[in-house]
């Protein structure tokens, strides 16, 4: 995207507003460089990163990353073998331990949350940790680049004997400062020259201390003297500096030595967590702005809802809906000065960019935006001494250059279009301009004074007229944005109103033409009519909020009825099955006397026992949810498939209304009249029908229970009954089924497959043999227990 339209429109600016949110210089160089891009895969790509970094800052409050130098400037040295220095190890250690920390930090949210980051996940998952180096580097070297008594053993003892020695000096310079011979100095204290302990001995009493004079004053009246009984003290602590100062160098040579082989491990680390830290401050940045995510609209739709410039106080910022290249693609902006227009310009220009930088922006839910491979701007005062260019010179040499370089797929932003010149002239001139532009399909939003191009925005295709509100009651812009509707010239009224006399303002209003009059009223009317017609819109919306409070009370009770009405109905069937339980278990005994009266010689036909049998299982009532009204709602709205262009019944009203747009959460914009709402599927009902109703079969399922008619040996043969899957009502009545059958045929053994699940229907079959008077015995089988084996007689 050409540089003169960033700088135009500020984008730089927006960038600074990021900044403070960074904490790494990798983060920094990454701003640094962020451009819009044109491609849409890019695009999407970066607005989900800020998006996942979004979530990551609601879950967690963030990504939390340290303060981290720009590493790569190391990792090159430790490429060409030199040694890393104190300092420098100890950003390397930084970057090492976010590394680590940032990884489990992504690591722990996903298993404590149950979240994924999709876009996030392919930079996180590639830090390395190197745990043993982390740790190694960081025990070495503390924060400040200093290296700590831990680095070695060796420095650690040196570092002891130099404690001991500057200890047992300062005692014995203490017999100096603090004695007799206190008084032979000029000034009791003990300091340092030639990096050895000395005293200010007055010059008359040097012979008094003998040793060593590394110094004189400036009077020449004082003499530093090391005393000779503190030379070989003063000689095994310079020994031992030396000693340590080597002992540094070796460690410091020895921890880049280990970090070489890692050196493009940990420069990936630095990246990774750069990018990270870019993203985690574009999610900080878009709270402080109230920004959101914008939908991509792969048609170039621009919806703009309540969008705010970024850069003004979003407190104060009058928010605009701003729309095109839906029905139209040029917008054509009139009104008086000061009025707002050119901020409108800039705000739709930014946040254009801004989406295509992967960035959210302060607009309204389910706004969208499209792609351009590049926006043109011709706003602001080009006049140039310089080049001896007037305004109107200036502003013909850039558009000139914009029209050469426009595409279809372009945006063009021009503010006082044809202004500078001859208003007839300047007229004309911009509406050739504006038909070359709209000649190529390139968006373009132009503001100007001229009326004639008001004329122009009525009657060209795919263009329309839009103003900024002006309050002629106090004289001042509202900053209110108007489509459809274009501006009207103001100044008689303001005159008249500032107290110029009535008959200059009745003079200036007969030299006005009949037409610009008209048009003057025209408009004034539309505007009183829009007023009205918002007027009426926030009283429906007031009546909307209230409606939907009602309704959501009224569910909420008829919920409550129908939970306390279906509880009532199962507790019912509860002691209908009690009483059918008793009367089967008498049933079952009149059948085992039956069976007997029929094994000693008495003609009872089987099919009769089954029969009656059948019959009392009847009485068992199954939980019936046909009536559940929550149910069938769902099962409503699963079924209807709504369309852009559908007429629905918002059920909320009894009214119809047509779908405009089809919104991400499965939410519909829906044009009712003059109020367009967002609802939700449960709240509409498609009209009309677009396909026959067909009939589906259910499935049979397929039972796993074997037919215990054939093929069993009705001597010593197994039956088997599968109930998985089954609800406990019905599981339990194919079982008490089930038992009957095995039981006419004389099976000696079943076997019942209820797997473990919940235990319900394990807990069902246990206690159902448990009462059976036929079942002699019965046990848990199978490697999990998940069946039952049961002995009949």
């Amino acid at each position: 995207m050409n540089n003169k339209v960033l700088a135009t429109l500020e984008y730089d600016a927006v960038k600074q507003q990021i900044r403070p949110y960074l904490a790494t210089i990798a983060g920094e160089i990454e701003l640094n460089k962020l451009q819009p891009t044109s491609d849409a895969t890019d695009m999407q790509s970066w607005l989900q990163e800020t998006a996942d970094a979004a979530k990551v800052l609601r879950l967690a409050a963030g990504i939390t990353i340290p303060r981290l130098a720009d590493v790569k400037p190391y990792m090159q040295r430790l490429k060409i073998a030199a040694s890393l220095s104190g300092t420098e190890l100890s950003q390397v250690g930084r970057v090492l331990f976010a590394a680590g920390q940032v990884r489990a930090f992504f690591e722990n949210l996903e298993a404590d949350k149950d979240e994924h980051f999709d876009a996030l996940a392919p930079y996180y998952t590639r830090l390395m940790a190197l745990p043993e180096l982390t740790r190694r580097v960081n025990t070495a070297i503390d924060g400040d680049g200093r290296i700590t008594d831990e680095a070695s053993p060796e420095l650690h003892r040196i570092r002891q004997a130099i404690t001991g020695t500057e200890n047992g000096i300062r005692q014995k310079m203490q017999e100096y400062t603090r004695g007799k011979s206190a008084q032979y100095l000029s000034d009791p204290i003990v300091t340092i020259r030639n990096d050895r302990y000395v005293i200010p001995v007055k010059i008359e009493y040097r012979s008094k201390f003998g040793g060593v004079v590394h110094d004189q004053s400036q009077t020449g009246q004082t003499l530093y003297i090391e005393p000779a009984d503190v030379v070989n003290m003063n000689n095994r602590l310079r020994e031992n500096q030396l000693k340590e100062r080597h002992e540094e160098e070796r460690v410091l040579a020895e921890l880049s030595e280990i970090l070489r082989p890692e050196a493009d491990a940990i420069l990936q680390n630095a990246e990774i967590l750069g990018h990270l830290d870019f993203v985690n401050a574009k999610a900080r940045y878009a709270v402080k702005i109230k920004a959101v995510e914008p939908e991509y609209s792969p048609d170039n739709h621009i919806r703009l809802m309540q969008a705010r410039h970024p850069l003004l106080d979003q407190q104060k910022a009058v928010a605009n809906d701003i729309i095109i290249g839906e029905d139209y693609t040029a917008i054509i902006v009139t009104g008086p000065n000061t009025g707002g227009k050119t901020i409108t310009l800039k705000t739709l220009g930014l946040l254009q960019i801004m989406a295509q930088s992967g960035l959210f922006i302060p607009v309204g839910e389910y706004s969208t935006v499209g792609l351009f491979d590049d926006i043109f701007a011709d706003i602001g005062d080009e006049q140039s001494i310089e080049q001896s260019l007037s305004t109107f010179s200036s502003h013909m040499v850039n558009i000139v250059d914009i029209l050469a370089k426009i595409t279809p797929k372009s945006l063009v932003l021009f503010d006082e279009l044809g202004a500078g010149t001859d208003p007839q002239e300047g007229a004309a001139l911009a509406m050739a301009i504006l038909d070359a532009v709209g000649a190529q399909g390139t968006y373009t939003v132009a503001t100007t004074h001229y009326p004639e191009l008001k004329v122009y925005g009525y009657n060209r295709v795919d263009t329309i007229n839009a103003s900024m509100e002006f309050d002629v009651e106090t004289l001042k812009p509202t900053y209110k944005f108007m489509l459809g509707i274009p501006g009207r010239s103001n100044a008689l009224e303001i005159s008249k109103r500032l107290g110029l006399p009535a008959n200059i303002i009745e003079q200036a209003a007969s030299l006005t033409s009949d037409d610009s009059q008209e048009l003057n009223d025209m408009i004034q009317d539309l505007v009183e009519r829009r007023n009205e017609v918002l007027s009426q819109q926030v009283e429906l919306a007031k009546q909307v909020v209230e409606n939907r409070k009602l309704k959501n009370d009224y569910e909420q009770k008829l919920d409550k009825m129908e939970m306390q009405r279906a509880r009532t109905l199962e507790e019912a069937k509860k002691e209908a099955n009690h009483l059918v339980a008793e009367s089967r278990q008498k049933a079952d005994r009149i059948i085992a006397d039956l069976q007997k009266m029929q094994r000693d010689g008495a003609s009872i036909k089987t099919n009769k026992l089954i029969d009656a049998k059948g019959a009392l299982n009847a009485l068992h009532q199954e939980p019936s949810l046909e009536n559940n009204r929550i149910l069938r709602k769902a099962k409503a709205v699963k079924d209807q498939a709504i369309k852009v262009g559908d007429t629905i019944l918002v059920r909320e009203y009894g009214q119809q209304g047509v779908v405009k747009r089809i919104l991400k959460d499965g939410k519909y914009e829906v044009q009712m009249g003059i109020l367009k709402m967002v609802l939700a599927n449960d709240e509409v009902e498609k009209q009309e029908a677009t396909a026959a109703v067909s009939a589906v079969k259910k499935p049979k399922s397929q039972s796993h229970g074997v037919n215990t008619a054939k093929a069993i040996n009705r001597a010593n043969a197994s039956a088997t009954l599968d109930l998985r899957g089954e609800r406990y009502d019905a599981a339990m009545a194919k079982l008490d089924r089930f038992v009957d059958s095995a039981l006419l045929n004389n099976l000696s053994s079943i076997e019942i497959i209820h797997g473990k699940g919940t235990g319900a229907i394990r807990k069902g079959v246990t206690e159902y043999l448990r009462s059976h008077r036929a079942v002699k015995n019965y046990n848990f089988t199978g490697p999990d227990q998940g069946a039952t084996y049961a002995e009949l007689g």
